[in-house]
């Protein structure tokens, strides 16, 4: 009975993933730009008041907000980013260290990383995109874990989950889930 449970939620969290992938789809053109550019501002007005030594950001996916124009800003104003990588399936993410502009490549998963790939130790702050999140914090990603095992190991870096509005949804945390610290949308008033 247990284990038809656990087939049951995991049955119920894909058919959510598919709809909020298609929530997210649906956000296109000029409105979606504004929302990216809210969402941007945010995080450039955190990261002016904190100033943490070292922010990972993400290279935006499958409709992801694209804060490319806020990475240029931070790197302007003195920012050290980095972007993850994963290293191997069922295994925390490393980080390189990069700048907007630098020639990117493709890692085995499609995801872009630098080309000059320099390992950084792990940023004390991250930007962690969220295919879905709850009122608690909780982020629903694509089930792969990547960061929740980055997160589970101390220190605990800060972690500001960022997503549109419309992936606010109701689920359950499963046991490994680690809360974020906060979640930033273009309707939250950070900035």
């Amino acid at each position: 009975m247990a284990d038809e449970t656990v087939q049951a939620a995991k049955a119920a969290k894909a058919v959510l993933r598919r709809h909020l992938k298609a929530e997210r789809a649906s956000l296109d053109g000029p409105g979606k730009r504004e929302r990216d550019e809210r969402i941007g501002a945010q995080v450039l007005a955190w990261w002016r008041r904190t100033r943490p030594p070292l922010l990972a950001v993400y290279w935006p996916l499958s409709g992801e907000p694209d804060l490319a124009e806020t990475y240029a800003l931070l790197a302007r104003e003195g920012a050290l980013l980095a972007l993850p990588v994963v290293v191997r399936r069922h295994a925390a993410l490393a980080f390189a260290a990069w700048t907007p502009g630098e020639a990117m490549v493709l890692d085995p998963m499609g995801v872009a990383v630098p080309a000059d790939l320099r390992t950084v130790a792990r940023p004390p702050a991250l930007l962690v995109p969220c295919l879905g999140f709850n009122e608690s914090g909780y982020r629903l990603g694509y089930g792969g874990g990547f960061y929740d095992r980055t997160l589970e190991a101390p220190p605990r870096p800060y972690t500001l989950g960022i997503a549109y509005a419309c992936q606010q949804t109701l689920f359950d945390a499963n046991n490994h889930d680690i809360p974020l610290d906060t979640v930033i949308t273009e309707r939250t008033g950070l900035a």
